[in-house]
């Protein structure tokens, strides 16, 4: 029988932070920067309430839709629901790029930039980053005529480094008019720098930048598949032409309302992601493992002026039931990322650490 030739895929696709140990029935799992609190308790709530399974959900999101325009005084027609921001970012690569176009991103960002712009064909163009900073400089000097979009997240994912106002601003004005720019807002809740201004409040009014947002974070929704995108309307309108009929379902889309209006909630996400995030930064300073500062619900742990290795760690922690994300997929060397989990977990992972490096 002759199998039917279809299109050969060239790359790997994206592997998300463990969630298993085999040795282990239950784990604490610390390395795919889910909510450290769970789930808003009015989104909970919501979903449980009455979902008529044997209809579709509403194609074009519109009750979320209204909600995140009122939340972030933004323009209702701007905006493009997805299942995550992962999709949206799909779509974008399918509405702006052919074969052998380029798209530029930073040399350590999220992995789907990438896998989504060389699923169309794209080639993929990696700017340096320094001191694990993505760098305007550098983004600039590997434009070319064939470059079509620049994908950034700020702060950025795994490195937890961001871009200040004046350097996001400078990027947008030294690219070329007809480069889109796509900033990921996806962890901007847990920012507290005062040199820094999410993206969605920066180009509100852009015409050539589209800004992610996420409901998998802060709001911890990541199980439900929920996202959303704002840029020019002219953009939006077509991304929503091309975009799957029913891609967002109904119990993502009333638990996403209910978890936007939970202000008691994300407060306190917020609060405890700061305390513990510093208090861990801290006391893994003392033993020489870096890290940046604290700007979203993860940290970049840097091994090499450790006296033991990242993958050392990273196997003693999950001898004892804790996972956290290796960087081998990112080309970070001897470096973990950390999810700032809740309060059992976080005091578990520091004592576990403690143990570690003082071989008890």
């Amino acid at each position: 029988m002759t199998l039917p030739k279809f299109k050969r895929i060239g790359l790997e696709s994206y592997k998300p932070g463990a969630s298993k140990l085999s040795r282990f029935r239950n784990i604490i799992k610390l390395s795919a920067n889910e909510s450290a609190l769970g789930t808003s308790p009015k989104a909970k709530r919501e979903i449980n309430k009455k979902i008529n399974l044997s209809k579709y959900p509403d194609s074009k999101s519109k009750d979320l839709r209204l909600n995140i325009s009122k939340k972030f005084n933004c323009d209702f027609k701007k905006i493009i629901c997805g299942a995550g921001s992962d999709e949206i970012i799909q779509i974008i690569c399918q509405l702006f790029l052919k074969p052998r176009d380029e798209v530029i991103v930073p040399q350590f960002s999220f992995l789907m930039y990438r896998i989504y712009s060389k699923n169309v064909g794209a080639n993929v163009v990696y700017a340096k980053e320094k001191n694990y900073k993505i760098s305007v400089s550098e983004v600039i000097k590997k434009v070319s005529k064939k470059t079509k979009i620049v994908f950034l997240a700020n702060p950025n994912n795994p490195t937890g480094t961001y871009l200040e106002k004046s350097e996001l601003l400078k990027l947008r004005k030294k690219l070329r008019g007809n480069i889109l720019l796509v900033v990921d807002d996806a962890y901007v809740e847990y920012m507290k720098s005062k040199n820094y201004t999410p993206g969605l409040k920066l180009f509100k009014n852009s015409n050539n930048v589209i800004v992610l947002r996420t409901f998998s974070k802060i709001y911890g929704l990541a199980s439900l598949r929920i996202g959303w995108g704002y840029g020019p309307k002219k953009i939006i309108e077509a991304m929503s032409r091309i975009k799957p009929p029913f891609n967002t379902n109904s119990a993502a889309q009333l638990a996403a309302v209910a978890a936007l209006h939970d202000k008691s909630f994300i407060n306190k996400s917020v609060k405890h992601n700061f305390f513990w995030a510093n208090k861990l930064k801290k006391i893994l300073n003392n033993f020489n493992i870096t890290t940046n500062e604290v700007t979203a619900n993860f940290l970049l742990l840097n091994f090499n002026k450790c006296k033991y290795s990242a993958n050392y760690v990273q196997k003693k922690l999950e001898n004892k039931g804790i996972i956290l994300r290796g960087m081998q997929s990112y080309k970070i060397k001897n470096a973990l990322r950390l999810t700032i989990g809740n309060n059992l977990e976080n005091k578990l992972f520091l004592k576990s650490i403690n143990r570690i490096f003082k071989n008890v």
